[in-house]
């Protein structure tokens, strides 16, 4: 008897062993499942933009691309899982005042309705400017769309081209809108210009710049006149200067962009993150300003830029740019959403999340661009 007991236990104990390791791996495996990721995601946007929805608890994702003449959205419970909810604003109709280049739309929730900003080529365009960009505003009764245009017309018309709308809601109950002013026909004398002529780079730099302006409760219109907010720096001595030139320094197009922007306020301080360089180049990085005012004057950080590309250090992401900021655990924590692109992505932009976050010297650091594991959201 002592000896079949003794044969069940060695018959078993390896057995009980496996099977423990067994649940443990399937453990440890579903733990990896749920709580790491990898950049990029699997969606392929410009521009993301990501709404955290207070009605549905969902994620919700818009951006440049993935659809014809107007714009897509992905949802999303945990900002790492998305899926294509298919397009949700249809533009270059009879009614619609835009006609192609539909880009960077954003959407708000805001008294029981989504508010959808976005840029396009205005119908109108009697001395048929090839860069005619204006900025619109779209409604819907959900985050799924459809989105329809307030209006036959844009939001206003500042006598240039227009894009990547941004709205702030301030705690003191006005709303501003920012955006940017595009390159086009926007010649700018700078120090930065001058070299660029002296060493047969360029014969001249034309710049994008960043303006804001109070938005009207009713998203109708603006109230008052833009005020410029950035603009890329006009010495070469100026610390942002080697970065913010680095597409014309590089001779790949004589533009300087300041543009792509997101505000939001911490303390009392407000942040403002933009772009710079070429939008379809591996330059194009992110900084940020600062200010006591939603209307300025915002200082460039010391610290610029907080995202580029990581080629130089090994890695393989460039293009980083065009970036929103979403908020979770009751605005804890802060990630950056970004576009990049990778070696498999090619020319095709794909979203990236990172972990951002204000250091108690005020600085701003995004955790990017990643492409490892890391924990998720």
């Amino acid at each position: 008897m002592k000896n079949f007991v003794r044969t069940l236990l060695i018959i078993a104990i390896p057995l009980i062993q496996v099977s423990c390791t067994y649940s443990q791996n399937i453990k440890t495996a579903k733990s990896e499942t749920q709580e790491v990721h990898r950049n990029p995601l699997k969606v392929s946007l410009g521009d993301p933009y990501v709404l955290s929805d207070s009605k549905s608890k969902k994620y919700y994702m818009y951006g440049t691309g993935g659809v014809k003449d107007g714009f897509g959205v992905y949802s999303s419970d945990n900002l790492v899982d998305w899926k294509n909810e298919g397009q949700v604003y249809f533009g270059n109709t009879k009614s619609s005042w835009g006609i192609d280049a539909f880009w960077a739309p954003e959407v708000y929730q805001w008294k029981d309705k989504y508010y959808m900003f976005y840029s396009a080529q205005w119908r109108e365009n009697p001395t048929s400017e090839l860069e005619n960009f204006k900025i619109g505003v779209a409604v819907s009764d959900s985050p799924k769309g459809p989105f329809v245009d307030m209006s036959d017309k844009p939001l206003f018309d500042p006598g240039y081209p227009v894009i990547d709308a941004n709205v702030y809601f301030d705690p003191s109950g006005k709303l501003y809108l920012y955006y940017s002013r595009c390159c086009y026909k926007h010649p700018v004398k700078s120090k930065i210009a001058d070299w660029a002529l002296k060493n047969r780079k360029f014969d001249q730099i034309e710049e994008s710049w960043i303006y804001g302006v109070e938005l009207k409760p009713d998203f109708s219109g603006i109230i008052g006149e833009p005020v410029m907010l950035l603009r890329p720096p006009v010495s070469m001595k100026d610390k942002q200067a080697e970065w913010e030139s680095r597409s014309v320094t590089s001779g790949e197009v004589n533009r300087r962009w300041t543009e792509g922007s997101f505000t939001f306020k911490h303390q009392n301080t407000y942040y403002m993150m933009y772009s710079a360089n070429h939008f379809a180049g591996e330059n194009y990085a992110v900084g940020y300003a600062m200010s006591k005012s939603p209307l300025g004057p915002f200082v460039k950080a010391e610290n610029n830029p907080i995202l580029q590309k990581n080629t130089a250090s090994g890695g393989e992401v460039t293009g980083t740019g065009h970036n929103s900021v979403v908020f979770t655990n009751n605005g804890k924590n802060m990630y950056c959403v970004y576009h990049g692109r990778t070696k498999a992505s090619g020319k095709e932009r794909v979203v990236f999340i990172d972990k951002m976050e204000i250091k108690p010297d005020g600085r701003l650091v995004v955790h990017g661009p990643t492409t490892d594991e890391q924990a998720r959201p």
